[in-house]
Order: C-alpha cells, then structure tokens, then sequence
C-alpha cells in the first residue's frame, strides 16, 4: 500500500516549477496557475499541527439571519451540545494554545472545548467571521429583497462583490494571512483555532496557497475541525502543508442534504477501500490484488452502515481485489436496507467496475509518499513517470464520474465511488481543479470517506464537504486529530 504520510509531505513546488508542471505535465491552464498564488507563510523550525473548529450553532443561525463579524447572536442550546461533542473529541489532545476569535459565539465554544486547561485563551481580532457590512443582520430573504443585484452578486460572484465600499471577502483572505503569521509564530507544537465559517475556509485556503474564488468550496460546518500539517523546509522556506482532514463533524457528514446552506441533490461520496494484506503476505504477481485484510473487512461493514441511510444509486469501483469487495459489502447492505419485513423486495443497486479507477502496482507496494516520489527526479524517474500516468488516468475518471450525474437540477443521485487512497487524492484535486503537484497536500486513510457536493449541477463546481472522515469505523478508527506516527511528530 503507498504510504500517505500526513505529517511529513514534501516541500511546496515553486512558482517556476508549478508553471512547468502546469504546460508540461497537468495541461493545466493559466487561470488555473494564476488562482493558485504560492503561500505567504513564516518558515518554521519544527512541524507543528493546527485544529481548525467553527463554533456551534448560534441564535443568528438558526434564525437564518447574516451574522458577518457582529457579535450579537450567542450560542444555541444545541450550539452548546455540539462544542460538548467537540470538547470530547479533542479531549486526548496536549494542545499548546487555543487561538480563538473574539466574537462570544466563538469565544464560548473555544471556552467548553479549552476547559480545564491551564492557559489562558489567545484571542484575535483577525480570527472574527467576514465583515459584511449593511448585509449583517438582515434575515437572508430581507437581504434579496432590500439588495436585489448585489444580495445575487454575494451568493453567485462572492470573491468579487462589493458592498459599502469594501470587498469582504478579499479583505477576509487578507486577514487569513495575518493570522496564519501569528499562528505559526507561536512556539507550541498543536495549536488550536476556535472561529468561524468563512474565515476558517480562508485559513484552509490561503494555507495551500489558494486564492478567493476557493471561497464556499471548503465547507466548514458548525463544530466541525479541520487539521492541517505543517512541515519545515531545510532551506528555510515556507513549511509544505497538508490537509489531513477537512471538516469532521460531530453528526456524520452523509446525513445533510444541504451544502452551505445550499441544496444540493447531486453528491459523490469517495469510499477509500479497507485495510488490504502485506504485501510480504503473497506473492510479487499478485501485489496490486491484495485482499483485504480482517481490519478492512471491519471497515467496509462500518462504511457500508454509515451509508444505511442514503439512497445510494449506484456504485463505481476499481477492479481490484480491496476495491471490489469493499464495494460489494456496501451493494449488499444498501440492497438489504429497505428489506427488513417479511414481503419486501430488495433495492437494486448498480455496482460497475471501472478500469480507470485502478492503481499501479507501484503506489501499492513501495512505502513512499507521492511527495517523495514527486521530488525524487521530476522528469526522470520511473516512479514520477508512473505518478504522471495516474494523474492523466484520473482525468478520464473524474469525467466517467460527472458522467453519472445527472445534468438537471431535480433528480436526486449519490453516487458512491470505492478505489485506493492514491486514485481518490487525484480526484479530489481534479474536482478542486488543481495541479498535479498538490496530491501531497491532501492526506487520506484506508476506509475513510470524503464527500463532495454539486449544488448547481455537474458542470458547476464541486463543493467539498469534508475529506478523510474515519469516526464511522469506532475503535478501528484513525482518531480525528492524533498523527498516525510517533508521538514525537507532534
């Protein structure tokens, strides 16, 4: 199995080489390059990990009022339950600092999450949630109605409305850098961040050096964290970054039809394969067909519960051995769900394989990270040569994956996709529209899930709403913010 090793991915790709890459490589285009500006991030002398978590739900939310940076609405009953949840599941974690924006529906989750540690919390001003202005307040009908044009121009061209003579969201990524130079700055090694929904997509985006049009892309929901790996550059450069997990939930993140607020009817949930056999366990000819193993088993029956619930459609898989079978015990369990009395008829599902979800035996067997093998000899290697052919491979598989949505905003289909950690890394930064050299900030685990949202369709943009979500797997699971390596990492 290809190793993805979130606490140590490689050095960010320059400028010079991101445009070659791009031409040579990706056949990427300019507006792609130019949207994707290098992070302006403080070299560091150790790695450190950062935990991203929105606050629970507010007065103003559950209103459906625009609450922007003021600092009126205050934490639900249900906004408290949800920071309890998360205080439990951060509880194991030696954080060094909690970082946390002033505003009091922040300021009291970071309060239930912090606890009973001993020091106190940092707040900052630029952590409060985007500045919108005559917006704030407005219940969201109120807004079309008083603002007609520019209520339209906020939902549908965000990075570029503007309003009282400012451009919020672009003021926000500005913010987002600053803060990022404080956070870093701070001499712990796990720091946590308690803010909002906007801002928090804006340090998640400007962190891997994305730019406003990333803005409503990265989903950040009530309570949910988001970690990211920071690693020092022997140069001294900016630290590489990997996003080893977006926005996990205290409620399972399948069970929301709505994405930002948005409907959506068109989802594709990204089913890692389980836990495969060693390959010291069978033989060379056999490697890229490694059974799963009695912890993958346990992990396609706990993601085949987890998906109890959906309406699944249909489900796509690599041919391979893991692939297949963690699919099939997802196919019989959705088929069963709705079989439960005596004179019912199982649900068919479709089950197909598809060729270009497969991997090479490469990523399967050697224990490197893409971002070794990316900068072992870019244009040399084997092994880049053989990363280059799974980039180009996943192209015509995120197209054969659009290609069973379908193209209307009425019918409901999710679309279950089941394949190998490093197929699925390709996907998603296809669906972010990215280049290939940023597989390595992405970090995914064996029987995790990932889902991804289109809300205007399959030709609109995919909206991420969360990656490598592990809690569904219990006490088999990789937990939510510990590092997979020593202790000593972090």
């Amino acid at each position: 199995m290809l190793l993805l090793v979130a606490a140590t991915p490689p050095a960010p790709v320059s400028a010079a080489r991101r445009r070659c890459l791009g031409s040579l490589l990706c056949r990427s285009s300019l507006r792609e390059l130019q949207r994707s500006p290098e992070p302006r991030l403080p070299p560091l002398r150790e790695a450190k990990r950062v935990v991203l978590v929105r606050h629970g739900q507010s007065t103003w939310n559950a209103e459906g009022r625009i609450q922007g940076s003021s600092d009126i609405s205050v934490l639900t009953p249900k906004g408290e339950s949800q920071a309890e949840t998360s205080r439990l599941m951060l509880l194991s974690d030696s954080f060094d600092a909690c970082f946390t924006s002033p505003l009091a529906r922040s300021r009291r989750t970071a309060e239930i999450i912090w606890a009973d540690r001993n020091d106190d919390l940092i707040p900052d001003s630029d952590l409060r949630e985007i500045d919108l202005y005559s917006f704030q307040g407005l219940l969201k009908n109120e807004g079309k109605e008083r603002y007609g044009a520019l209520y339209h121009q906020w939902q549908k061209n965000a990075p570029n409305f503007s309003i009282d003579g400012h451009y919020p969201v672009q003021e926000l990524w500005d913010r987002a850098q600053n803060c990022w130079q404080r956070i870093l700055a701070h001499e712990g090694k796990s720091v946590l961040v308690v803010a909002h929904n906007a801002v928090n997509q804006a340090l998640v985006a400007t962190s891997l050096g994305l730019g406003t049009d990333y803005f409503r892309i990265l989903l950040q929901s009530n309570c949910g964290a988001t970690v990211l790996d920071f690693t020092p550059q022997t140069s001294g450069g900016p630290p590489s970054v990997c996003l080893n997990r977006l926005n996990q939930t205290p409620n399972p993140p399948v069970a929301s039809a709505s994405s930002g607020g948005r409907k959506t009817s068109k989802r594709i949930i990204l089913v890692c394969q389980g836990a495969t056999q060693n390959s010291a366990e069978i033989s060379l000819t056999g490697m890229g067909y490694a059974p799963l193993n009695m912890l993958g088993i346990i992990q396609s029956q706990k993601t085949a519960e987890l998906l109890l619930d959906q309406n699944v459609n249909g489900i796509l898989c690599s041919p391979q051995v893991a692939a297949a079978d963690t699919a099939t015990t997802i196919c019989e369990v959705q088929e069963a769900a709705d079989c439960l009395g005596a004179d019912c008829v199982p649900r068919y599902v479709e089950m197909k394989k598809l060729l270009e979800l497969e991997i090479g035996n490469a990523f399967q067997t050697k224990q490197k990270s893409f971002g070794e093998i990316a900068q072992s000899g870019w244009l040399g290697s084997m092994e880049y040569r053989t990363l280059e052919g799974l980039w180009a491979q996943s192209k015509h598989a995120w197209q054969a994956l659009l290609n069973e949505l379908p193209d209307d905003t009425t019918t409901d289909r999710t679309l279950v996709v089941v394949g190998h950690p490093g197929i699925h890394l390709a996907l998603i930064c296809r669906c972010l529209d990215l280049t290939m050299d940023y597989m390595p900030s992405f970090h995914l685990d064996d029987g995790s899930i990932s889902v991804i949202d289109f809300p205007d369709g399959p030709k609109g943009r995919g909206v991420i709403r969360c990656t490598n979500y592990t809690a569904h797997l219990g006490r088999w699971s990789i937990p939510i913010t510990r590092t997979t390596e020593t202790d000593e990492e972090f």
